[in-house]
């Protein structure tokens, strides 16, 4: 009850919102309301206060304002949307605490369609690490919680988060921007738009982001997780006449950096023998004589000796079509999208030479059409129907090599009674090949229609089709020749297969399902929309791509090549109003959903699991996440916008008898543990996000000030739930002040992480369950200046 106070508190006394009004805008500073927030949430522009559904709404002069460039920085915005990512590869979005485990090794398996969709123009982005690069030119971000699919393209049970690029324009316009700060971070932005003819435009934008490392490397001297992205766009829109339009995009994305790595956050307990944990006078540190750089995980500094790297780039190109028919309007979405990906890490996290390398190279290709027919007009049947089809295949090839100090630390000084050489690892690794495909054939609609003037039913129903297939192929090599007796060199091929082993397999999934959603909608007067809704999402069946734990055939519970459908059934209700002569906005909503066979990544603790931990796909039977939220803006004074939200929820494994363990449960016999009415992982009970914009006329131009803020209540890192895996609560802020010249020239002082708030932001157990716990921490402060230019 307690959070629910601060959540109402948070709400009243703030005068809220995420619906994220325009309102830095020269033109809306001198409105005396709040502007309209149009979305395509239904495939038609509709003022957001009209569609009855929760929408998270960032507009573009936001987005700049508050120096957004990706989807992390959208957590500030929107407390119901989680991001997580070790690196780009390893990102997950959660809506409502759902989508993907947000756990280190989240999306490192190609096998796991993703719960929360993402799109840009229309085009759903199958693999997560799209969500990590920055974008270049956004018009607005749309966050829809919830089952999509009556509507969109691809099907997704969380929800989606729907980016819009600014179009081209038949008029010449454009905006520069060039940002400097600490730790050398330069930024520079920009986009020019004009018209080629008279019925084609154009339109090209570009971002190019750099920043020295926030984690000091003592061992190489060299700062780590630096920051080196670079974004285009280029544009068309041939427009012959009003009953045709034609948008073509293109885009490419690269990201080159010292990064990804994380530091030493603490040190845990397990069941095990004490000289096979981490700490302790026996344990594996004081058997190295080694000791962490620091244990202050703030003090971000790291010791890793082997190699790190991230260089990876995806783009594609797309084609919108419109054919306006008159009754309807005819849309055809065409794109190809692909993404290369090669990263090396030291997944010891520490200065020991435990395992030298570690990277899986990979290559995805993406195809999708989708054809839509939307009627017009606002008359008492409205209605959009369509076809999806997407195919998608990702290669990969997972490499890993360990180094001369593997063997003492993952199995010791003896197996058995056999004694381990301390080069028994030395140089013995893993190489192979990987092989995933999916196919998807859809068709979906949703028909609204208005029983009485104020009163509107809505119905929309899916019928998906995917096949997909997997084949999963790896193989050992290198280390020391064996030598000894036949029984030793028995036991010492075996500890190294215990270790390491090569696997191959083949799956393959067929799913067909029938998802959709119901709602009524009632316009209590023109400033106050209540509804009602209930949706029936589907995720199709995974298939493990990272490998099966070695023991995977003792334990089918837990683990297996292929894992089950999910299916989320959600019941909503909510509230919209815009008061004061849209002065006021508030919007409330509160939700219950349920999910049958949630797939998730988790991290394997079976008894013959010595080394490297792995995380696989399972299903849990069972999870349940009800909440509330409430977002509003407050337009208090001409030129004074207040902004705040918040997202009350309460997630928890409903039906989890054999979950992973968590740490200090674990031990050489351990198989599962019973993870039944615990919190979800990664879920925080309540978050509160809340922002200022405030603009004063002076002289010929205006002065202005940006607030954002966002706090998070704590959460377990880890769906082991751990109590070494907890992250505590947080708040994180941002500001900027500056003056915008009549000319449009503005200057600016902005910081990130105004506070200097020191949290984390994800954890990892260490490979070999050693009860090391390391963790990504915030960075640190950065304040620079901003010059601006519109024309």
């Amino acid at each position: 009850m307690k959070y629910l106070a601060m959540a109402a508190a948070a709400a009243c006394g703030l005068a809220t919102p995420v619906v994220a009004q325009d309102s830095a805008s020269p033109r809306a500073e001198a409105d005396d309301r709040l502007p309209d927030v149009l979305v395509t949430a239904r495939r038609r522009a509709e003022d957001v206060q009209r569609v009855p559904a929760a929408i998270g709404v960032v507009g573009g002069v936001l987005l700049d304002r508050s120096y957004t460039v990706n989807t992390q920085g959208l957590t500030v915005l929107i407390p119901s949307l989680i991001y997580a990512s070790a690196n780009p590869r390893n990102t997950a979005l959660t809506i409502r605490g759902l989508g993907s485990s947000v756990v280190a090794v989240s999306q490192a398996n190609d096998g796991l369609e993703p719960g929360v969709g993402f799109y840009v123009d229309q085009v759903y982005h199958a693999r997560p690490a799209t969500a990590a690069f920055d974008f270049a030119d956004v018009e607005r971000v749309e966050e829809l919680r919830g089952p999509q699919g009556t509507l969109f393209g691809k099907n997704t049970t969380a929800g989606a988060i729907n980016v819009t690029s600014r179009p081209p324009s038949f008029t010449r316009e454009g905006f520069a921007e060039l940002s400097y700060g600490d730790l050398d971070f330069v930024q520079a932005k920009g986009w020019v738009s004009g018209p080629l003819s008279d019925d084609i435009a154009y339109r090209v934008s570009a971002v190019s982001t750099r920043r020295d490392g926030v984690l000091a490397n003592v061992r190489t001297g060299r700062a780590a997780n630096t920051l080196g992205t670079q974004a285009v766009k280029a544009q068309l829109l041939v427009k012959p006449d009003d009953a045709i339009e034609l948008r073509l995009i293109a885009d490419v994305t690269n990201f080159q950096a010292y990064c990804c790595t994380q530091v030493y956050l603490r040190t845990g307990t397990s069941l095990r023998a004490g000289s096979r944990q981490f700490g302790g006078a026996q344990g594996l540190a004081a058997q190295f004589g080694y000791a962490p750089p620091s244990t202050d995980p703030y003090a971000r500094v790291t010791d890793i000796d082997g190699p790190l790297g991230v260089d990876t780039n995806e783009g594609g190109a797309n084609a919108i079509a419109d054919w306006n028919l008159g009754f309807a309007t005819l849309t055809s979405v065409t794109a190809w999208r692909f993404w290369n990906w090669d990263a090396e890490n030291d997944r010891d996290y520490t200065g020991l030479p435990i395992q030298q390398s570690q990277h899986i190279p990979s290559r995805q290709d993406q195809y999708s059409q989708e054809l839509r027919l939307a009627s017009n007009g606002d008359g008492a049947l409205r209605y959009v129907v369509g076809l999806y089809g997407f195919r998608q295949r990702i290669v990969g090839r997972p490499i890993s090599i360990y180094g001369p100090a593997a063997a003492r630390y993952l199995i010791g000084t003896v197996t058995g009674t056999t004694p381990v050489p301390a080069n028994l690892l030395d140089g013995y690794g893993q190489d192979g090949r990987t092989d995933f495909r999916t196919r998807s054939y859809a068709g979906f609609g949703e028909v609204n229609w208005r029983l009485l003037p104020r009163l509107t039913a809505t119905g929309g129903l899916r019928y998906t089709h995917e096949t997909k297939r997997g084949d999963y192929a790896t193989y050992t090599f290198g280390g020391p020749a064996l030598t000894g007796s036949a029984a030793q060199v028995t036991a010492l091929r075996n500890a190294q297969l215990g270790v390491l082993r090569g696997q191959t397999y083949s799956a393959s999934d067929r799913d067909g399902s029938l998802s959709g959603r119901g709602n009524l909608a009632w316009q209590v007067s023109d400033a106050v929309l209540a509804y009602a809704s209930f949706a029936r999402g589907f995720k199709s069946g995974g298939i493990n791509m990272s490998g099966l734990p070695l023991d995977a055939a003792n334990r089918p519970a837990l683990a297996a090549a292929v894992v089950r459908p999910e299916r989320n059934t959600t019941w909503e209700t909510g509230l919209k109003t815009s008061l004061f002569d849209r002065r006021l906005v508030v919007n409330v909503d509160g939700y219950w959903t349920k999910v049958r066979d949630f797939q998730a990544t988790v991290v394997d603790t079976g008894p013959t699991q010595t080394a490297a931990l792995r995380g696989y796909l399972s299903n849990i039977p069972r999870v349940e996440v009800r909440g509330v939220e409430a977002d509003a803006a407050a337009l208090v004074l001409p030129g004074l916008t207040l902004r705040a939200a918040f997202a009350y929820a309460d997630g928890r494994y409903a039906d989890y008898p054999a979950g992973p363990c968590p740490i200090e449960l674990q031990s050489a016999t351990t198989t599962a543990c019973n993870l039944s009415g615990r919190r979800l992982a990664s879920l925080p009970r309540l978050a509160v996000t809340a922002g200022i914009d405030y603009a004063q006329p002076i002289g010929s131009g205006a002065a202005f000030v940006h607030v954002d803020t966002a706090s998070r209540s704590g959460v377990n890192g880890d769906p082991g739930l751990s109590r070494f895996t907890y992250i505590r609560g947080y708040n994180l802020t941002n500001a900027n002040i500056g003056y915008r010249f009549a000319d449009g020239i503005e200057v600016a002082v902005f910081a990130r992480n105004l506070l200097d708030a020191d949290y984390t932001q994800n954890v990892t157990v260490q490979a070999g369950n050693s009860g090391l716990v390391l963790g990504t921490p915030s960075d640190p402060r950065t304040i620079g200046m901003t010059l601006r230019f519109v024309g």
